[in-house]
């Protein structure tokens, strides 16, 4: 396989990771946004308080479709690693979305219900950003291509003697056709 058309699948595997991370993404944006506005509309949860318990919500929901979608053909033999990573990056996730949602909320006093969900909408697309590269690099690691397997010994001496032989060959004489 050349070097460019190489490249070309790989590109091609990465566009469609992201596109099945953003719909996996998306489905996961959904439940986050109604169930933190479901929260503030029907409880006398805190605006912070409300969006910790709807992010936790969004994020088991993530966890199935990573899983059993996005990242079904990725190595599956060490489930606990691949949860407790999950949840922990997830989690790391959490505290950067709803960190600009707090700082929003209670350090500038933007506690209007648009300016709640524009500021954890805005937290979302942040903290996703984290979430795809650390799921991708950490927790859904790429099964590793098995290598060729190297001919030893009397197919391996067969296989070098018949190379020496095509390279030494006199090249043929006459015209070309």
């Amino acid at each position: 396989m050349s070097e460019q058309s190489a490249l070309r699948v790989r590109l091609a595997q990465l566009v469609r990771e992201i596109a099945k991370f953003g719909l996996v993404g998306g489905f996961g944006l959904l439940v986050n946004m109604a169930a933190f506005n479901l929260l503030r509309q029907t409880t006398d949860l805190p605006v912070v308080r409300a969006s910790l318990l709807a992010t936790v919500i969004a994020i088991a929901c993530n966890y199935v479709g990573f899983r059993y979608f996005t990242y079904r053909d990725r190595d599956k033999t060490r489930r606990t690693r691949e949860a407790t990573l999950f949840f922990a990056f997830s989690l790391a996730g959490m505290v950067i979305e709803n960190g600009i949602l707090y700082t929003t909320t209670y350090g500038f006093g933007w506690d209007s219900p648009l300016q709640n969900n524009f500021f954890k909408f805005f937290g979302i697309g942040i903290g996703t950003l984290f979430r795809f590269w650390s799921y991708r690099t950490w927790v859904f690691r790429a099964i590793p291509a098995v290598p060729e397997a190297v001919p030893t010994g009397a197919a391996a001496s067969a296989r070098m003697l018949e190379q020496r032989r095509t390279e030494d060959a006199p090249a043929p004489v006459g015209p070309a056709r």
